[in-house]
């Protein structure tokens, strides 16, 4: 269940994709492929949320027994349940792409398949389907950072050599 970076880059590097459930870089499934006007009502959204449960903090803390308890139990119920991708950018700074490497092999247990440095960049890796790790062909499924392959992604990744 783990996913190789090797290839023409300065310090290779082993993903563990069941450890992304608790990163914060992570993004609902559903979100990942939104505009970004979209994304900047949702980002209004989650202030007025944010507020409504500052505000409900501060006066369930005059009020006993504090209720936040629940809520932060309910926010892990939900996280726990979710469906998500990590980008795979700030894995490719981490390990230091060589500045001749201009593409990227994706193996897979049945393919080989090339694509861009650039088109990499902009990928993600969907780890999480319902809270749970990505067993069927897994260990991660690809998506180009645009959507185009969102109805096909590349399954199974399992290494990913730069060139």
């Amino acid at each position: 269940m783990i996913v190789q970076l090797t290839g023409k880059v300065k310090y290779p590097i082993t993903l563990d994709p069941t450890v992304w459930i608790f990163d914060d870089r992570k993004l609902l499934f559903e979100d990942a492929f939104k505009s970004p006007d979209t994304e900047e009502n949702e980002q209004e959204d989650e202030l007025k949320k944010a507020s409504m449960r500052w505000d409900r903090e501060v006066y369930q803390q005059r009020i006993k027994p504090p209720v936040n308890k629940s809520i932060s139990k309910f926010e892990r119920e939900q996280i726990l349940e979710g469906t998500y991708v990590m980008p795979i950018k700030d894995f490719l700074a981490t390990s230091e792409i060589e500045d001749e490497s201009k593409q990227a092999r994706l193996i897979t247990e049945k393919q080989e398949e090339i694509i861009s440095l650039s088109q990499l960049d902009e990928c993600l890796l969907l780890f999480a389907e319902n809270g749970k790790p990505v067993k069927e062909a897994g260990p991660v499924h690809l998506y180009f950072g645009d959507g185009s392959n969102r109805q096909q992604p590349i399954k199974g990744v399992k290494k990913i050599v730069i060139e």
